[in-house]
């Protein structure tokens, strides 16, 4: 879910649909808009020689989409073993119940009441299936139930929303906060300096070969947009629409009711630590 156009220097890079590390393949989901960018991006998960595959955000409840998923994943002689979502907007989520049916899959999140089976997913937790390796990172802030899922084995992590391929997220107030958000970048830059994580999946967008590179564009371009919103508050746009209308002048207006979202948030960060 994008905020705003990107800022001058944010790194670039990978493709929109079809291969995208030796282990994800991305489908692209049919739903394109201002806040989705090109799509939803569907992934499908699975070691080089392993005939059992994860998919992560079915996206929205598209049966010809949930059919290519499907399908993709048999034609590469693999069947889908287990449904994971990166947080549980519609665009994401929405046709998990669905993609369970026509997989015969579970479904593990987070957030318990998007679900299918006993078993959730929470910080720490290590999903294993034909050999796959991946890691759950929590990851709050764009929304509380926000995961990010390291795959070590290809020195990349799955973003969902947090991170995208162009642009920049929403912090979607009230249910996301911006101090989560920038403690998740921080969790996920410290993959690439630990890691040695280089690629990002993301769940909107191209991938980005420069995994470090993007969330430092993510932390400045936070703190560029924190310092905005503070001086436009001290000059007399108090609330989050006179703001927007300041800071965001010369974004495309069909944004500014996401970017109000984050400006709220950023509002409720300033009073919280006592700067406004």
């Amino acid at each position: 879910m994008t905020e705003a156009a990107p800022l001058p220097g944010r790194p670039r890079g990978g493709v929109l649909s079809g291969p995208a590390t030796a282990r994800a393949v991305n489908v692209l989901a049919p739903n394109p808009s201002a806040m989705t960018l090109d799509g939803t991006n569907t992934w499908i998960v699975a070691e080089p020689d392993s005939d059992l595959a994860v998919v992560i955000d079915p996206g929205p409840l598209d049966e010809a989409h949930l059919h290519h998923v499907v399908a993709t994943a048999e034609q590469a002689g693999r069947r889908i073993a287990l449904t994971l979502l990166t947080h549980g907007h519609p665009d994401h989520a929405e046709g998990a119940g669905r993609f369970a049916e026509l997989t015969s899959t579970k479904v593990r999140a987070l957030d318990p009441a998007l679900r299918l089976g006993d078993e959730g997913l929470g910080a720490g937790d290590v999903v294993a299936v034909g050999g796959l390796e991946l890691r759950v990172i929590t990851t709050p802030g764009h929304t509380a139930d926000s995961l990010c899922f390291h795959l070590p084995a290809d020195r990349a992590v799955l973003t969902g929303d947090t991170v995208l391929g162009r642009g920049t997220t929403v912090v979607a107030h009230p249910d996301g906060r911006l101090g989560d958000y920038l403690d998740s970048l921080r969790r996920l830059r410290s993959l690439t300096v630990d890691d040695g994580v280089h690629t990002v999946l993301p769940g909107h967008g191209p991938v980005l070969e420069d995994a470090q590179g993007a969330v430092d564009f993510y932390l400045a371009h936070r703190a560029h947009r924190l310092a905005q919103v503070e001086t436009a508050f001290e000059n007399g746009h108090r609330t989050a629409s006179e703001v927007v209308a300041h800071v965001y002048a010369d974004v495309d207006r069909s944004l500014w009711p996401a970017a109000e979202l984050s400006v709220r948030a950023q509002l409720e960060y300033l009073g919280e630590h006592g700067i406004i």
